[in-house]
């Protein structure tokens, strides 16, 4: 099966389990169990490759000159991972379908835990580290969602942010590390990358890349100081917990770690950091869950631990420790999802978690107690099951490892954080199974059916056949280990075994077995201990941290961001002139190249008018009519000043542009008085006109100095002349830069022009429900309005000349390919055509005769021009690439057919539709302010069957 659809496979499965609710709980987990179970089926078809020593890739180009592609490769190391990935969903899906209450909604939590499975998948598998991040993120936000599934309670609420905030700030810093390593080996194709391990580490930027990328694994995989979030995780369902504990969440960022190996580690940069962090996130993790009293609280604090040991082997930097990294991850991944598993039975039969309130359930539950009771003797590392094969290997290599010039300091924390981990285990077996049966359960415990049990029944299975036979594994282990380590080393000799003889590493884990025993004896006291000393919270800590930056973020917006627009507009004013004046002074500004242009008096007097326009606006701005008129004129002048440097599109596109906008803003103007008030204090007023007259100045300035001096390099106007007919068939050039060599800008143009027809659409929306919908009830006009509301000539002429603007809209859009006009300009023009019938006849009577809706004729027009990019897709032609041809149709004469032509309808149709939705929002407003209205033209109604003045007379002589 492809890589392709091993990823896509869960993500496009996840649409199914919502689909399915309401089918049964049977039919929405079956559905989830089929998809997980058919991207295993694909990644075991790829296993003989993979196990002949073979790496699958497949990718195609996304972005390539941002050197992102879409590639995928399947290693030893990606088949690992991806096989405890999917292996364990299916354990995991099982026990789910038993495990949620009917209460709970079960398309919900499949649909999420099939996303996060795929964002896995996608890490494990991927070629690319800028896809590798992409997927790296979707971790994060699927297993925020799976953590907060129980939104009713807060500490779900908590877990899911806490766990958000840390690894999305991880994973912010890790972004930065990937492309400082993409820089340095000049591509971002992991194939690449691990090929460049002497220029990578012999870089200077080696040291902020390794700790950046550090970053996001250790935050992902909660290693000190990260290590707080897991435990608070925990109020998850158990079957996320044992999800992300055992094979997902926290193993990603160990597989980041050792994907990364051949090129970041053998220096002691990535020895010191990985080493030191690892080592004490496993002393200190097994430390505090020995005092937990809840029972995933203590195996969320050992899953911190184990993860903790992985990396300290993973920075040992030897291919010994890599070894035992990869085959602790398989035993881990057994032994801990079985226990999780355990431990959510215990819950939901029991009705409690609390160690305190449990005991003796080795009577009550002895299926569960053998399960539990076996993955823990693992977890604590006794012979014969698996857990004490790779912790023995972990203290071999312990011995070997000298940390800070000491060549005790890993051995002596390596024992101290086994015999931690064998209390805890001995605290979990001995104080919820052994003991007397209690009388006070919060519930009657038994066993459950097999559809609990089964998934962790296989799980033991898999320890005691491991831990017993562990050469059964060793031939994966080292295939995997061999793709960890790359050419960067060789693959160890050693055999997997019970017995290695009277090695310093069995010595080790006999003083841990007996500790652990030892410390169980005497736990009272050291709990009381415990309680009674005073130490941090990373929990407290954590929280008064976000305070904090919240406090600092609230202070800095609410100083900065204050609403006062002229603050804004002085600040972004007064740095742009200072900015370009240091540019101007400190640059390297070269003698004019170009002499005057001979000025004519016609380009004086629109000067003039121009600039008497814009200073009666800044002067006599208070009257908002007034303002609005002068804005017209200084619009006006400027279409006069395309016209004159020849540029009819652009004239033509602010003359429509000046119609549309004035007439929006008259009535808008409705609900304003007359008057703006004055605000600003004079020295607020003399600080804008200074800011406004320097930014003035500067760009007419700049615009001096550029109009005399040629460009350095070649203008992009002379590529645009140049292929505009032979490469979109063409000869308006402008037009064929906004449809075709520049599409994808047209496109997010109009996309963006709708979404704000929309808003408006939707503000209107919200004043018309609100508080000022009473205003605009009681809202009485200041001027008695004309008894004509629909003049008789307005109402004629609108009708006579709607077709003729029609056909003059028409006939724009269709020249616009090799003649000034377009559909961006034919857009306008109609939209003007039905303006003027709104405006001559009313609200009531145009609407009546609308026969679309003016949002689905947005979205028509987004569709069809994303239709036509996506159509060059079928060519193998990147997005909005257009094409055009010549034909003739007797007895016409040849024409041109381009497909640029269909995304302009797209252009046309997106325009019509936002001004004529933003014109209908406003027109409701002013339906509800009180103003009367007739529902046809012209004031006359053609029920009545006399004139309105004929019945006026005769109620008066009445």
């Amino acid at each position: 099966m492809s890589l392709f659809l091993i990823v896509a496979l869960p993500f496009l499965g996840a649409l199914l389990p919502g689909l399915m609710n309401q089918a049964g709980r049977a039919a929405c987990a079956g559905v989830t169990f089929m998809v997980t179970l058919s991207a295993l089926v694909g990644l075991l078809t790829n296993a003989p490759a993979v196990f002949a020593g073979e790496v699958v890739q497949v990718g195609v180009d996304w972005l390539p000159l941002l050197g992102m592609n879409f590639t995928l490769m399947l290693d030893a190391l990606g088949f690992f991972f991806a096989c405890l990935i999917l292996g364990i969903g299916l354990l995991i899906i099982t026990y789910g379908r038993y495990y949620l209450s009917r209460k709970d909604n079960m398309g919900e939590f499949f649909t999420y835990l099939l996303l996060f499975q795929g964002a896995m998948v996608g890490i494990v598998l991927s070629d690319n580290i800028l896809l590798l991040l992409v997927f790296w993120e979707l971790t994060s936000l699927s297993s925020f969602l799976l953590i907060g599934y129980w939104k009713h309670l807060p500490e779900g609420r908590q877990g899911a942010r806490m766990a958000l905030t840390v690894t999305g700030m991880g994973g912010l810093a890790m972004i930065g590390g990937m492309l400082i390593l993409g820089q340095i080996a000049g591509s971002y194709d992991l194939s690449v990358i691990l090929q460049n391990r002497e220029a990578i580490q012999d870089s200077p930027l080696y040291l902020p890349a390794l700790i950046l990328i550090l970053l996001g694994c250790f935050t992902k995989s909660a290693q000190f100081p990260f290590h707080f979030w897991l435990p608070h995780a925990m109020a998850a369902p158990t079957p996320v917990s044992a999800y992300l504990h055992s094979a997902t969440m926290v193993k990603a960022g160990i597989f980041l770690m050792a994907r990364m190996w051949p090129v970041l580690s053998g220096t002691p940069e990535w020895f010191v950091i990985v080493t030191t962090a690892g080592l004490i996130t496993m002393v200190l993790g097994a430390l505090i869950a020995i005092f937990k009293h809840d029972l995933k609280a203590l195996l969320a604090f050992s899953t911190v631990s184990h993860l903790g040991l992985i990396t300290m082997l993973l920075g040992t930097g030897t291919p010994f420790g890599a070894m035992a990294a990869m085959f602790h991850i398989l035993n881990h991944a057994t032994f801990k999802a079985a226990l999780f598993m355990s431990a959510g039975i215990v819950d939901h039969e029991a009705h409690t978690r609390d160690i305190r309130q449990l005991g003796g359930l080795r009577h009550l539950m002895p299926i569960t107690f053998v399960i539990a009771t076996l993955g823990a003797l693992s977890m604590a590392g006794i012979p014969l099951l698996n857990g004490f094969l790779s912790k023995e290997m972990m203290l071999e290599e312990a011995t070997h490892t000298v940390l800070f010039n000491s060549p005790w300091l890993v051995p002596v924390l390596a024992t101290v954080g086994s015999l931690f981990s064998a209390a805890y285990c001995f605290r979990l077996i001995g104080h919820t199974f052994l003991g007397p049966v209690r009388d006070d359960y919060p519930a009657k415990p038994h066993d459950p059916g097999f559809g609990m049990w089964g998934p962790p029944a296989f799980l033991i299975v898999l320890v005691v056949v491991i831990g017993c036979a562990p050469f059964l594994a060793e031939p994966f282990v080292k295939l995997v280990t061999a793709a960890v380590i790359g050419e960067a080393g060789e693959v160890p000799k050693a055999y997997f075994k019970i017995w290695h003889g009277l090695v310093p590493a069995l010595f080790m884990s006999i003083a841990a077995v007996v500790g652990g025993l030892l410390l169980m004896l005497i736990y009272k006291p050291l709990l009381a201990a415990w309680e009674n000393t005073p130490r941090p919270e990373a929990k407290t800590i954590f929280e008064a941290l976000i305070a904090a930056i919240v406090r600092l973020a609230q202070a800095v917006t609410h100083t900065l961001h204050n609403g006062a627009f002229t603050r804004y507009a002085a600040i972004m004013a007064a740095t742009t002139t200072l900015a370009g004046y240091y540019a101007f002074t400190t640059g390297t500004l070269g003698a004019a190249t170009r002499e005057l242009t001979p000025i004519e008096p016609i380009a004086i007097a629109g000067w003039v008018m121009l600039v008497a326009a814009t200073l009666g606006m800044v002067f006599m701005h208070r009257n908002r009519l007034l303002s609005l008129v002068l804005i017209g004129i200084v619009g006006l002048m400027v279409s006069v000043a395309f016209v004159y440097f020849s540029a009819p599109d652009l004239a033509m596109t602010q003359f429509t542009v000046e119609v549309v906008t004035i007439i929006l803003l008259l009535l808008a103007l409705n609900f304003l008085p007359n008057a703006t008030p004055i605000e600003s204090t004079v020295l607020r007023r003399l600080r804008d006109t200074s800011v406004a007259i320097a930014g003035g100045l500067a760009t007419m300035a700049m615009s001096y100095h550029f109009l005399l001096r040629d460009a350095v390099a070649t203008p992009i106007s002379e590529f645009h002349l140049a292929n505009s007919y032979k490469g979109g068939g063409g000869t308006n050039v402008v037009n064929v830069i906004l449809v075709d060599f520049r599409g994808f800008d047209t496109y997010g143009e109009i996309i963006v022009l709708g979404i704000a027809a929309l808003l408006i659409y939707a503000l209107t929306e919200t004043l018309l429900s609100g508080p000022v919908r009473a205003r605009l009830l009681n809202r009485k006009p200041d001027q008695p309005r004309a008894g004509d509301m629909h003049p008789t000539m307005m109402v004629v002429l609108t009708r006579v000349i709607m077709p003729v603007v029609l056909m003059v809209g028409f006939y724009i859009f269709l020249r616009g390919h090799n003649e000034p006009g377009g559909g961006f300009i034919a857009g306008l023009v109609v939209s003007i055509a039905v303006v003027m019938q709104y405006m001559a006849s009313g609200f009531s009577w145009t609407s009546a005769r609308l026969r679309y809706p003016y949002h689905g004729v947005i979205g028509a027009g987004v569709l069809i021009a994303g239709l036509t990019g996506i159509g060059s897709w079928f060519f193998s032609k990147p997005f909005l690439t257009s094409d055009f041809t010549y034909v003739r149709i007797p007895p016409f004469q040849q024409f041109e057919l381009a497909t640029a032509a269909l995304f302009d309808l797209g252009v046309f149709l997106a325009v019509v539709g936002a001004v004529m939705l933003s014109l209908e929002s406003f027109s409701r407003l002013a339906r509800r302010a009180h103003v009367p209205e007739s529902e046809h033209p012209m004031d006359i109604d053609p029920s009545r069957e006399a004139p309105p003045d004929s019945l006026d007379i005769k109620a008066e002589s009445a």
